[in-house]
């Protein structure tokens, strides 16, 4: 299922179902892998209406089997394929769902359903309510061990700053994003974007 999944980030997709086809596995975590993975496939070369049913397909069977962390796992991918405040709502009951969790595998997402949930309020141009669900994400990112998955959560909280017009606040996190960046070696595009955005126009939202 994992070969699918790379191959699906590739963009060879037909390649990635037929690996999907050929497994014949019918353990409970082997089935709800496939499916999911069958789904984020379709979703991923742009058939969303595919991708939806197995999505829930997938939450079903995880919730069957007791596999808590795949069930979560599943349901972000639902909340996916979700608009507005549908999609807000769904998010909310996942994130209550991964935090109340006793399995470390469905409370691992916690930080990524929170971006999500940030997303959700900034395409609802709810910037205030984007701002907290990313400085909770950041504030879940900096408490583990994914140092590039902290610097997105940083561009992220900045990326709001920006959109609430809170302008010196966000060029200074991006300016220290950078430097930190600098210091390891590397670069971000995405960071000089917003720096080059608020240096030349002030950051208008």
């Amino acid at each position: 299922t994992q070969v699918a999944r790379a191959l699906g980030l590739q963009q060879r997709y037909a390649e990635a179902l037929a690996v999907l086809d050929g497994i014949t596995a019918t353990e409970p975590e082997i089935r709800v892998r496939t499916v999911l993975e069958r789904g984020r496939v379709h979703r991923s070369s742009g058939d969303p209406d595919a991708a939806a049913p197995l999505f829930r397909d997938a939450v079903a069977r995880a919730d069957e089997a007791g596999l808590e962390g795949l069930a979560v796992d599943a349901m972000h991918m639902v909340a996916l394929t979700l608009t507005g405040r549908e999609q807000l709502d769904y998010t909310r009951r996942i994130l209550a769902r991964a935090r109340g969790s006793a399995d470390p595998a469905a409370r691992a997402w916690t930080a990524s359903i929170l971006n999500n949930l940030g997303m959700a309020h900034s395409e609802l141009g709810e910037w205030q309510e984007a701002l907290a669900a990313f400085e909770e994400a950041l504030a879940e990112r900096r408490a583990g061990p994914d140092a590039e998955a902290t610097e997105i959560a940083r561009w992220m909280v900045a990326w709001a700053l920006r959109n609430l017009g809170r302008t010196d606040e966000a060029l200074a996190a991006q300016r220290a994003l950078k430097a930190d960046l600098l210091a390891s070696g590397r670069e971000d595009p995405y960071v000089d974007e917003e720096i080059a955005l608020m240096e030349q126009d002030g950051g208008r939202p």
